[in-house]
């Protein structure tokens, strides 16, 4: 009977150093862990210190890269919508060109004196509707007669000498010219008093 207590009293003490040595082990985790949480073993505070400004520093250099980027693409996304405004301005430009040559023949046709006065006025007013149209366009004639003579806009065919007139003031307009907005289509053709006198 005393065995078996013995047996069974070692059985119970084996139980109880199986259960002590994975208390044991977790004794040893605990010390190790413990000696890995130490500030020896981790590193200087100074360094962790040292890394989070050299983070801090690369993302305010990305954050400014990133405010320059979008303002050179706001820049060109003006410098797009101007261009694609010019176009659309100017595009119109060689299709009111082929029409000058017809405001001409008006222009002719209506110097002329047809013995039909209604023919003139049909031509009036065919003449009146076609220069409204390109008016609303942005077309409209160069001022000629009685103007100061300026190569940007005229076209001297002909220098008329004369003690009247003053020197460099257009006589007469032999064609007229067109601008298109601030673009010319068309100098006027022009006859230019030449005055030495004066």
């Amino acid at each position: 009977m005393a065995k078996a207590n013995g047996k069974s009293e070692a059985r119970v003490a084996g139980l109880d150093l199986e259960h002590e040595l994975p208390a044991g082990d977790g004794d040893r985790s605990a010390s190790v862990g413990g000696e890995q949480g130490d500030p020896a073993t981790v590193g200087d505070g100074s360094a962790l210190e040292s890394e989070l400004q050299k983070v801090k520093a690369e993302r305010d250099s990305l954050l400014d890269r990133l405010a320059r980027a979008q303002a050179e693409f706001e820049n060109a996304r003006r410098r797009a919508g101007k261009e694609q405004q010019d176009f659309r301005d100017y595009a119109a430009a060689d299709a009111i060109r082929p029409l000058l040559p017809v405001l001409d023949s008006f222009e002719r046709a209506l110097q002329t004196k047809p013995e039909a006065a209604e023919l003139r006025t049909g031509v009036e007013l065919i003449y009146k509707q076609l220069q409204d149209a390109l008016a609303k366009l942005g077309v409209r004639a160069v001022a000629a007669a009685g103007e100061l003579f300026d190569p940007h806009l005229h076209e001297a065919v002909e220098m008329v000498e004369t003690d009247t007139i003053p020197d460099h003031q257009v006589l007469e307009e032999l064609q007229r010219g067109y601008q298109f907005k601030d673009r010319l289509l068309r100098p006027a053709m022009v006859k230019v008093a030449k005055n030495s006198g004066k």
